[in-house]
């Protein structure tokens, strides 16, 4: 490991420049000339941890269909998805202090190992209560993925360098989502259901060695104990919001005691949460991080993407599948566009922002972008072609290409280094919280359109054929007469329009958010003048950070 240099928390919670990186304009210092090689297998192995969270949903959903033909249980489905969606959700935040307190290497091997221990276990499940079960522990090695590889990059890269490095993030992204089914419908028709699970062990086995061998950050040990009683409120207040968004409408109503019971525990648990965080020492959650304007502004911003990113993930394929005729495969396909647009932008916004070292601008436009393009989404009907959707489609994903990792960006450069895992961890937990309630609450205003367009179509039959869920398969459609058929074709179109406008009306608190940030120097860039002063006055409290990776 290289030499330490301090970073210097300025007067507005930053931390300086020289706390990361050398002045670019600064002669490079003796062993460290093969840094960029490093950085570049380190950021190797972080990608492919990533995938690792990523893909595994991808490839579990397209798999499903076969799992419960073999273990049965179809009445708890559901539960395969959300039990790991509610151990990934809830432990994001603790993985994040724990890297903080006790370092981040550990931390994240520790993290990889869980997340393979439960994919091997999942593959050996005998019943749906054991798969149920070991993907809990999947879900909470996961939690540690995401945000390891956001700490460490935000611990290795400064945040002016790391726009560089920004399209292989969009990339991961995009081969997950258009990989996912294509991978796990040829495992599951060629070597069996079990291997969709085995098949993260190579790829952990892969990112477990190089991060060994390659990474080398400082140890820490921290002697102040973990706020266990913080950890426990915010495990019961984010579980009772992602059972809400998971049950809501679906396995109960909305206005049901079971889900007002879960809002009041939720309620109660975080204002319980947020006393106890005031009080102790080393919270698991340092409330101090919000009072920083961008960082609660960027936060807010990446609710709001994950809100309408998910619905628009959920609601297209369907659309695909039953408007255009696309089979489930192709619909995967038919998204190229978005994510292309997607992971083009997002390299591109990296790179100005690493030459300027600006990017307000970009999180502007991305608002405007997605805006725009859930507009146009919500004008697609029976007659839209696959042409005119693709085009639709890129639009919207070129906003979020200027938001997905721009919006991380700025979340690590409001928060000291010291407290860089817990702002990652909230950045990615408020991502997630607001996935799971776009889903939830684009599904509902969906439903309920299908429902009403089919009755209005077809009367009581419509009806009849939509109470379960709205949704139909593809196949089963193709076999209905052709008047039932075109009925529930409509109603979709119709179902999508809703979806994709409230999504846009929506997405204008997001747009307008972004006109607030402020342009805070980042990290890792030439100082001018009135920066250095400011550097110079800044509080002596310094952290160390390894020069070299």
């Amino acid at each position: 490991m290289g030499k330490s240099r301090h970073a210097t928390p300025t007067g507005d919670g930053q931390t300086s420049a020289s706390a990361v990186q050398a002045r670019p304009d600064a002669a490079p210092a003796k062993g460290q000339e093969k840094q960029p090689a490093s950085v570049r297998m380190v950021l190797f192995a972080l990608m492919i941890a990533m995938l690792l969270a990523m893909l595994d949903n991808m490839i579990v959903g397209t798999a499903m269909p076969t799992i419960v033909g073999e273990l049965g249980g179809l009445e708890h489905l559901s539960w395969v998805v959300t039990a790991y969606t509610l151990a990934t959700a809830a432990s994001t935040p603790i993985w994040g202090k724990l890297g903080d307190m006790y370092g981040r290497k550990g931390v994240f091997l520790t993290s990889i190992v869980i997340f393979l221990i439960g994919s091997a276990l999942s593959g050996m499940a005998q019943d749906m209560g054991q798969l149920i079960g070991f993907r809990a522990v999947q879900g909470l090695g996961a939690g540690g993925l995401m945000v390891g590889v956001m700490a460490i990059i935000g611990d290795l890269i400064p945040p002016r360098e790391r726009g560089k490095y920004q399209g292989m993030m969009a990339g991961v992204m995009a081969v997950a989502m258009i990989g996912g089914p294509l991978v796990g419908g040829t495992i599951t028709d060629h070597l069996g259901w079990r291997w969709s699970f085995y098949i993260n062990l190579p790829l952990g086995a892969i990112a477990l060695i190089m991060v060994t061998a390659v990474l080398q950050l400082p140890k820490k040990r921290s002697q102040t104990r973990i706020d266990y009683v913080g950890a426990a409120l915010l495990t019961v207040g984010i579980t009772a919001l992602v059972l809400i968004t998971t049950w809501g409408g679906t396995e109960y109503d909305w206005l049901s005691s079971q889900i007002i019971g879960l809002g009041v525990l939720g309620v109660v648990a975080l204002a319980l949460f947020v006393l106890v965080e005031r009080k102790v020492s080393e919270p698991v959650l340092p409330l101090h991080i919000f009072r920083n304007g961008n960082f609660s502004l960027v936060t807010l911003i990446g609710f709001l993407v994950g809100f309408v990113m998910f619905g628009s993930m959920t609601f297209l394929p369907l659309f695909q599948q039953t408007v255009q005729g696309a089979s489930a495969t192709n619909s995967g396909l038919l998204l190229l566009p978005m994510l292309l647009a997607m992971m083009v932008v997002s390299l591109f916004a990296g790179r100005v922002t690493t030459r300027t070292g600006k990017y307000k601008i970009f999180v502007v436009v991305g608002g405007g972008l997605i805006t725009a393009g859930l507009t146009l989404l919500s004008l697609m009907d029976t007659d839209t072609t696959r042409f005119t959707s693709g085009a639709y489609m890129a639009v919207l994903g070129a906003g979020m290409g200027f938001l997905m990792q721009t919006t991380m960006l700025i979340a690590q450069n409001s928060v000291e280094m010291k407290d860089m895992g817990v702002g990652s961890s909230s950045a990615t937990l408020f991502r997630t919280i607001g996935g799971s309630f776009g889903v939830a609450i684009l599904g509902a205003i969906f439903t309920h359109q299908v429902q009403a367009t089919m009755v209005e179509r077809i009367g009581k039959a419509g009806e009849k054929m939509t109470s379960g869920g709205a949704q139909m398969d593809p196949k089963g459609l193709a076999q209905l007469p052709p008047m039932i058929k075109d009925a529930y074709s409509h109603a979709v179109a119709t179902g999508t329009h809703h979806v994709f406008l409230w999504a846009a009306v929506i997405s204008v608190v997001g747009f307008a958010a972004a006109w607030f940030l402020k342009e805070v120097p980042l990290r890792g860039g030439p100082a001018t003048p009135a920066e250095s002063a400011q550097r110079d006055d800044a509080p002596t409290d310094r952290i160390a950070v390894p020069e070299s990776v």
